[in-house]
């Protein structure tokens, strides 16, 4: 039977392990690389109401990742 008296006490966390601030970055920074990804893999003149203008733009990106845009 183990003496539970040696154990050491677990204290709560005086602040949290990740700030808000930290949270809110990557937050912010993961919908952007989201939107990134959306525009170079997916969009054919959608976002770029000008024409085919964003899309010639990131062309060779798109084949070099291996996206059919053709």
């Amino acid at each position: 039977m183990s003496n539970l008296s040696n154990t050491p006490s677990v204290r709560p966390l005086d602040q949290p392990a990740v700030s808000a601030r930290v949270l809110w970055t990557a937050a912010g920074v993961g919908s952007l690389l989201l939107l990134l990804a959306y525009l170079v893999a997916f969009d054919q003149g959608a976002v770029s109401q000008g024409g085919m203008y964003l899309h010639e733009l990131l062309h060779d990106g798109r084949h070099l990742l291996g996206v059919p845009c053709h």
